[in-house]
């Protein structure tokens, strides 16, 4: 077994492999940029090593700087995590020849199944369900439309060696492919290093399933059951779970066999993962086609640890160490039921842009890495598991992956799963940059998420005109009225005493009218009682003066609610809403005739940015006369392209920013006249 491995990764998954070595005895070695100075991982690891400036192609990109910090440190193999080199052939050949353990898959397996085009080959050669498509080179645009229309519509473009959602776009018309071909090329080169495309047809109804695999070098190969991922975003994975709500056990096995049938082929031994794209207007479950092989540890695999009880990143250190697999394909059950969300830094209430800048504040709902009990493969703290590698008062920045934190939570069912996420969701704290805390509580709750309805368009569906917050039921609303009108008469107290002010009886107003979100309702609090439109609230509150996040018991069920002071009133954050709560003396009017709207200036013949970023390209100049839709710009930011189109028809004024130019949010990148 290894003495010393070296993590040559970042954030929560340099966080996640330094656990389990830890508990393995195994010393480790993290490598970090400039913008990762006093990140948690670097002082998790038993030794750090500077490799670099902030943007990753100088710095967790340079296979040399990683060889050279395993060679100074003594280090005798390197955990790549996933994304940066964790599938570059050339990497693991570099350590291979320096005599450094990879703890991966084969090179051969790596460059056979990193290739879209040639795993789709291999695939269709093993009996693996292919989705049809162009397999082989694409010449030029021209070409891909008349490729397109060969296989007909919808079609999805995707970069050869793309992943994480990035170079991907889907196309109903001719005019989607001619639009959107160049960018995932551009998309593939910059994130990935090749420009090559392919095409394949889109799968109506499709939901996206991915089957485990865990082989050793001595032949042994296992597929550690499903998971579902059809909860995505521009094809970027939000909410995992574990099993599928559609997979049966005769489809589960089918799946199984074929990805194992594929890994034995191309020689695989490590962890990997196949993704399969499963047609859910098929009833039967049997229409299930091969999108891509992942030759690395995913994202989501807490969610695969928690319903097998196997830590994925021992049995790959173990692998690589040359140790056979100690289970069978009989050993792997199904335990349970876990859901992974994903805490990203972006504004669902803004279209969900991308958010950068500092975490003022940073609380998790169990504690974090440094602090909790030994790593496994369970959800150890009451069935909830928080994989992050942020800290209070660190940067979110723009040059790497949005996501904050992994929340996992497990349940003997899935309903039961999704109510531990709920509560877990609600007692996250995070200020100074959008999170989409919300709306992972708005799936969770959805009546269509709990019914296992999903495909991958489930949140262009559900949420056309996007996010506005969870609906909150009158009950809630009266919740919330008590709750506001126990914080405010507990703070008028503590004002009440500290002025000196203090009496035999409760002194300052306990008699209120609270409006949440406009609609009012009276309020009145007594020593031990709680009253809320004339009906007696059966309500235990857990509440200091001060506190940002109140505990609450209502009846059975526990709540957590978060709050945020205003000018106006408060606001209290809970189930996937926030609420604008004013209280108001029990006589007053409760109406705002009295406030002065304040009109927002008008910016629509303003370009703005909506994101810190970079301007790839700018489409027009001054003079130039534009149509409602067209394409004007394109920012790339957090790894991704965003098209800005015109809102309307107009003539160009003036440009105020070239491409190249580093962009702040809300820049002005032109006028119209």
């Amino acid at each position: 077994m290894f003495t010393k491995i070296l993590i040559a990764n970042r954030g929560e998954i340099a966080c996640r492999v330094i656990k389990t070595a830890r508990r393995m005895g195994i010393a480790t070695v993290a490598v970090y940029s400039d913008a990762d100075a006093r990140a948690p991982f670097v002082r998790m690891a038993d030794e750090a090593v500077h490799i670099g400036p902030p943007p990753a192609a100088q710095s967790y990109l340079l296979a040399d700087k990683i060889i050279e910090a395993c060679k100074a440190t003594g280090a005798e193999a390197v955990h790549p995590g996933y994304g940066f080199l964790s599938e570059r052939t050339s990497f693991a050949e570099a350590l291979a020849k320096e005599g450094i353990a990879f703890i991966g898959p084969p090179v051969g397996a790596i460059a056979a199944m990193g290739d879209k085009i040639e795993s789709k080959k291999l695939a269709k050669e093993a009996g693996v369900n292919v989705v049809p498509g162009f397999v082989g080179e694409i010449e030029d645009t021209d070409h891909a439309v008349r490729i397109s229309e060969e296989i007909g519509y919808p079609v999805m473009m995707k970069a050869s060696a793309g992943g994480g959602g990035k170079g991907m776009r889907l196309a109903y018309s001719e005019a989607d492919v001619r639009e959107g071909f160049e960018a995932v090329k551009r998309e593939g080169l910059n994130s990935f290093g090749d420009d090559r495309v392919f095409i394949e047809k889109f799968i109506l109804n499709p939901r996206h399933i991915e089957i485990q695999i865990l082989g050793d070098q001595h032949g042994n190969i296992l597929y550690l059951n499903e998971r579902e991922c059809s909860i995505q975003r521009r094809h970027q994975k939000v909410v995992e779970e574990a099993p599928s709500p559609f997979v049966t056990p005769k489809m589960r096995q089918a799946m199984g066999e074929q990805c194992v049938a594929l890994a034995r082929a191309v020689g695989y031994y490590s962890a990997g993962t196949v993704e399969l794209i499963v047609s859910g207007a098929d009833p039967s479950g049997e229409s299930f086609y091969f999108l891509e092989m992942n030759t690395r540890l995913q994202v989501e695999h807490p969610v695969t640890e928690a319903i097998t009880g196997i830590d994925l990143v021992e049995q790959m250190i173990r692998v690589a160490a040359g140790e056979k697999l100690a289970m069978t394909q009989d050993d792997i059950g199904i335990d349970g039921w876990a859901i992974e969300n994903r805490v990203y830094a972006e504004d669902p209430y803004r279209g969900f842009l991308p958010s950068t800048g500092r975490l003022t504040r940073y609380r998790t709902p169990v504690p974090g890495w440094e602090d909790d009990g030994e790593a496994n493969g369970r959800c150890g703290i009451d069935g909830v598991r928080v994989d992050d590698g942020v800290y209070e008062g660190g940067e979110v920045s723009m040059f790497y992956d949005p996501m904050i934190a992994k929340l996992v939570t497990w349940g003997e069912t899935r309903d039961e799963a999704a109510d531990l996420a709920v509560a877990a969701l609600d007692a996250f704290e995070i200020e100074g940059l959008g999170h989409n805390v919300d709306f992972l509580s708005a799936i969770m709750q959805h009546d269509r998420f709990r019914s296992g309805d999903l495909t991958t368009g489930f949140i262009a569906e559900e949420y056309p005109e996007g996010f506005h917050g969870a609906p909150a039921s009158e009950e809630l609303s009266r919740v919330l009225a008590g709750i506001a009108g126990f914080i405010a008469t507990a703070e008028a107290d503590r004002a009440r005493r500290i002025s000196g002010q203090l009496g035999d009886r409760l002194q300052p107003p306990h008699k209120w009218q609270a409006l949440v979100d406009g609609v009012p309702h009276k309020v009145k609090v007594g020593r031990r009682k709680l009253h809320v439109d004339g009906e007696k609230l059966d309500l235990a509150l857990a509440y200091t003066p001060g506190d940002r996040l109140v505990t609450a018991e209502i009846g059975d069920e526990a709540l957590s609610v978060k709050v945020r002071r205003t000018r106006s009133g408060l606001v209290l954050t809970t189930r996937g809403a926030s609420h604008a709560v004013r209280l108001l003396p029990k006589h007053a009017a409760p109406h705002a005739a009295h406030m002065v709207e304040k009109v927002p200036p008008d910016l629509s013949r303003f370009l703005i940015c909506p994101m810190p970023g970079l301007l790839v390209a700018l489409h027009v100049g001054a003079g130039d006369k534009v149509e409602a839709g067209q394409p004007l710009a394109v920012v790339e930011a957090m790894k991704m392209e965003n098209i800005l189109r015109a809102e309307k028809a107009g003539t160009v004024k003036s440009v105020n920013a070239k491409a190249g130019d580093s962009l702040a949010v809300d820049a002005i990148i032109l006028e119209m006249e």
